[in-house]
């Protein structure tokens, strides 16, 4: 995304924030204003990454409505920035990109003015919830009201509507996944399907698919980015499971206990439950009083056990496999190159924020390949 481009973009966030700040005219109270305001700081901050993937893929493919594109890359920010927010009231996440959540920010202003810990953060919640609900709809507007032709656009809201199902699906998945039993490989296929729908449909294969759209790109193309979307988005999620318990929290800005507290079902620790380490490592997750001492314990497991590893190895696999497909179905030479970019980021980043992986003997490294081959994955 060119300086231009991405000018474009945060002009149109703008417009966009500042219609819905309008949208309800006067009220006699000041509980939307306060909403939107928290809603738009939200927006503040984040990479770009998607509006960025949407534009690249418009232009590569020969793309002339660029108005259109900018605007649809607005709106596909606003719908990031809305699943977030609700995410964290899913996930209890107080902190985001290194501040306060929106959900956590409200709740912490409650307690300052004497709102007990429950209630503050019940009306946090309660925030983040209707925040996301009015992000979400601000962003299926601007997609409604976009400078495409009627049928683009419909094609357009038809992907942004079969997208949030599918996110929404894996959103309640994810949640699902913790009330059952933490070990077997359909607990692990399961963790890898929730990767798929909460972050590839989303963040990868709607910014290519509405890009190709907007391109009038033909249905070969739009099959071929649909799979490197799953695989990109796929391997992005992994490393991010990683990231949630091997990260540096100065660098990403989220919490490195957070997961290990909550013992979230992500594919490291479904692995974790085929290993050895596995009896060891269970009576770690899943405390909210987990320490300092205790989650270094958990790393070491996940790391000797051979499962930080094995994620890591997979998460490259599915990234450099999107590369290697990208290649295969002979894209255009200029979406090539930007997918190879994409690619490149989210590796670079992976290297930039995980330690080094500390080396494992060669039996667990045998088992981890046993493993893979039972449980039909890449080994």
């Amino acid at each position: 995304m060119t300086a231009a481009h991405l000018h474009a973009v945060e002009g149109e966030i703008r417009r966009l924030l500042t219609l819905g700040a309008h949208r309800p005219g006067a009220l006699p109270l000041p509980d939307h204003h306060d909403l939107w305001e928290a809603f738009s700081r939200a927006n503040d901050g984040g990479k770009r990454f998607r509006p960025n993937l949407l534009l690249s893929t418009h232009r590569a493919l020969g793309g002339t409505r660029e108005p259109a594109a900018v605007q649809v890359a607005a709106a596909l920010e606003l719908l990031h920035t809305a699943l977030v927010v609700q995410d964290d009231v899913i996930d209890g996440d107080q902190v985001r990109r290194g501040v306060p959540s929106l959900s956590g920010g409200i709740a912490a202003d409650a307690r300052r003015r004497g709102a007990g810990p429950a209630d503050a953060q019940r009306l946090g919640d309660a925030a983040g919830i209707l925040a996301g609900d009015l992000g979400l709809i601000a962003a299926m507007r601007a997609i409604a009201r976009c400078e495409a032709p009627s049928a683009v656009t419909e094609r357009l809201l038809d992907l942004f509507e079969s997208t949030l199902h599918a996110t929404a699906a894996g959103e309640l998945a994810d949640v699902r996944l913790q009330l059952g039993p933490a070990h077997g490989s359909v607990v692990l296929r399961e963790a890898l399907a929730v990767a798929e729908l909460k972050t590839a449909l989303y963040s990868f294969q709607l910014p290519l698919r509405a890009g190709a759209i907007l391109a009038d790109a033909s249905p070969e193309v739009l099959a071929a980015l649909d799979e490197i979307g799953s695989l990109l988005g796929i391997g992005f999620q992994l490393f991010d499971d990683l990231l949630g318990v091997f990260g540096d929290e100065s660098r990403t800005g989220k919490s490195a206990l957070g997961d290990l507290r909550e013992g979230k079902r992500t594919a490291l620790i479904a692995h974790a439950s085929t290993t050895d380490a596995w009896s060891a490592l269970q009576p770690l997750l899943g405390r909210e009083d987990l320490g300092e001492a205790d989650a270094r314990r958990a790393r070491d497991l996940l790391t000797s056990g051979g499962s930080r590893a094995w994620v890591e190895d997979l998460a490259r696999w599915h990234v450099t496999s999107a590369a290697e497909a990208a290649a295969r179905h002979d894209l255009p030479p200029d979406l090539a190159v930007s997918l190879d970019l994409a690619t490149a980021k989210i590796l670079r980043a992976a290297d930039l924020t995980l330690p080094t992986t500390v080396p494992t003997d060669a039996a667990p490294a045998r088992r981890r390949a046993e493993r893979r081959s039972e449980q039909g994955l890449p080994a």
